[in-house]
């Protein structure tokens, strides 16, 4: 008997790009749902894949198995073992780059994700800067689908899942005639993050009339999450929900999200809820907006006082002089949109 053929999917990190890849997939299942797929990532994105009965879960173990050069050799043999035809990077870099060759060499179709790099240059740049919208990046992923031979389309295809069930003490929690709200004051880079001390007025307002989850990681974030929880009475931390599939599962179930430009808000946004996301230097028009995002619910720092951003895509870069860019965004201005969602 003949191993069936399978197309791999590739992307290794980060949170927010792999969460990115779930709507282009959930379109492949609905209209392949006799294809085989394999996606190639991380151990600890496993709860995002639950879903699919097409699309198998493939460990990338970089600590140990597939760690440095030889690894990766290792890891290229481990994926011949599950028998592709197709390759679909969404990566793009060296580690995928070094994949693509090597299936090359075998005969493999490999197509890459196009990251549209003098784009984002022209968009990021202090001279000549170019300011327009970017393809979004859940469309270049599609892009990379329909390359391979499928027909996708994101605008008719996708479909959103009902909310996942969800394990919650609310012995403590009063939820009775309450919004759920999830809080993620917190970014990468400190360029992205909203002064913690206007996040906080926006915690306090929202802590009268709705419940609040505060999401976050590593001690920093929770320690200021532990103090906000204990000050607020109805306002509590994502570390009282037992661990990350928990926390998916909340979140898929809230009313509305208020994201820093990172992985929480793509994470509601593929669940269908609402998402009102903060921009400091990075903007909407790097494509790295929420899926179905609404522009009034993108709230960016005043360009006509800080014309240089964005001026980097990921966050990654400081800007003299603009350290206090995100406070042209008011808390009143946060706190109007999420009424507005809250009450339609």
């Amino acid at each position: 008997m003949i191993d069936e053929k399978k197309t791999l999917i590739l992307r290794f990190s980060s949170l927010g790009d792999v969460v990115m890849t779930i709507p282009v997939l959930r379109c492949l299942e609905k209209k392949y749902p006799n294809e085989k797929f394999v996606f190639v990532t991380r151990k600890k994105f496993t709860p995002f894949f639950g879903e699919f009965k097409n699309i198998a879960f493939f460990e990338a173990d970089f600590k140990k198995r597939h760690k440095g050069a030889f690894g990766l050799i290792r890891l290229f043999r481990d994926l011949k073992k599950t028998n592709p035809n197709k390759i679909a990077d969404l990566h793009s870099v060296l580690r995928t780059r070094l994949l693509k060759f090597l299936f090359q060499l075998s005969f493999h179709v490999v197509v890459s994700v196009d990251k549209k790099r003098s784009e984002r240059k022209a968009l990021t740049r202090k001279k000549n800067k170019i300011f327009k919208p970017l393809t979004s990046v859940y469309f270049n992923y599609q892009e990379v689908f329909n390359k391979l031979g499928f027909d996708i389309d994101l605008t008719t295809d996708h479909y959103f899942p009902p909310s996942k069930k969800f394990n919650l003490n609310t012995e403590k929690i009063e939820l009775t005639n309450r919004k759920l709200i999830g809080v993620a004051p917190f970014a990468r880079y400190s360029t992205k993050m909203y002064p913690l001390d206007l996040m906080q007025k926006v915690v306090g307002f929202l802590d009268q009339k709705h419940t609040v989850f505060l999401f976050g990681f590593g001690k920093f974030e929770m320690d200021i999450i532990e103090k906000w929880s204990k000050a607020f009475k109805n306002v509590y931390s994502s570390s009282s929900l037992g661990g990350f599939e928990n926390e998916i599962a909340l979140i898929s179930n809230l009313d509305l999200m208020i994201s820093m430009d990172s992985a929480n808000g793509h994470i509601a946004s593929i669940y269908n809820v609402p998402v009102i996301t903060i921009w400091g230097l990075t903007h909407p028009y790097t494509g790295f907006s929420t899926f179905c995002s609404r522009p009034e619910n993108q709230l960016c720092v005043d360009r006509g006082k800080y014309p240089m951003v964005p001026n980097s895509i990921y966050g990654n870069k400081d800007l003299d002089g603009y350290e206090g860019a995100m406070r042209s965004i008011s808390y009143n201005e946060v706190l109007t949109r999420a009424e507005a969602i809250l009450t339609c």
